[in-house]
């Protein structure tokens, strides 16, 4: 099965990918992930990336999508594949199309804004060796001081509430609009994210099957 999971920054759609990739043997294929492949391991479209990450330019779509095309060339994605954060705009389904990648699935996990801002801006990581938690899922023994390691929690820069509604923005002008292409091919299920992740995977796999 060939899948694209869409949501928003913060609606958990790393985690959904992880438990499909587990059940149906595929690869969950993060676009920032094979990028970074692609750089370590010096690949033609890794060189172009580098060109532009070096001149602190974003990668354009055609070496994305070359890098894409790269990784669903590997014999993992044989029997399908889980891809995660591409596409993020309609041009770039339109060149996956191109690809004559054929999708058999799209899962948009849907989460409203307010409660991804307080996710997202309630989380805190240890200065010191990295260990996550949340103000009101994970607290932490003493406030601000790891249980692990006792290092500072602090709040990273993405996790800012204005950063948060920034992205937010951008994905509800440049991503969102995936949600209509795809439902026009009929491929398109709405998964609404639960407070329990394992609630929401339910409904996610059920999508699978509908």
């Amino acid at each position: 099965m060939k899948l694209i999971l869409l949501g928003a920054p913060g609606a958990g759609k790393g985690t959904q990918a992880e438990v499909i990739s587990s059940k149906l043997s595929i690869p969950a294929i993060s676009t920032g992930n094979i990028i970074r492949e692609a750089l370590a391991n010096g690949t033609e479209m890794g060189i172009k990336a580098k060109s532009f990450i070096d001149a602190g330019q974003l990668v354009p779509d055609d070496v994305v999508i070359g890098i894409i095309k790269e990784r669903l060339a590997k014999d993992d994605c044989a029997n399908g594949f889980i891809l995660d954060g591409f596409p993020r705009t309609i041009p770039q389904a339109e060149a996956l199309d191109t690809m004559g990648v054929t999708i058999d699935r799209v899962i948009s996990i849907e989460v409203p804004d307010e409660n991804i801002v307080r996710r997202m801006s309630g989380r805190r990581v240890c200065k010191a060796c990295g260990y996550s938690y949340h103000l009101e899922y994970k607290k932490p023994a003493v406030d601000g001081v790891c249980n692990a390691c006792g290092g500072e929690l602090v709040q990273r820069k993405d996790d800012h509430p204005d950063t948060v509604l920034d992205r937010l923005h951008v994905y509800h002008e440049q991503t969102e609009p995936l949600k209509g292409y795809y439902e026009k091919k009929g491929i398109l299920r709405i998964v609404v994210g639960q407070e329990e992740v394992a609630d929401t995977t339910a409904l996610t796999l059920k999508a699978l099957e509908d």
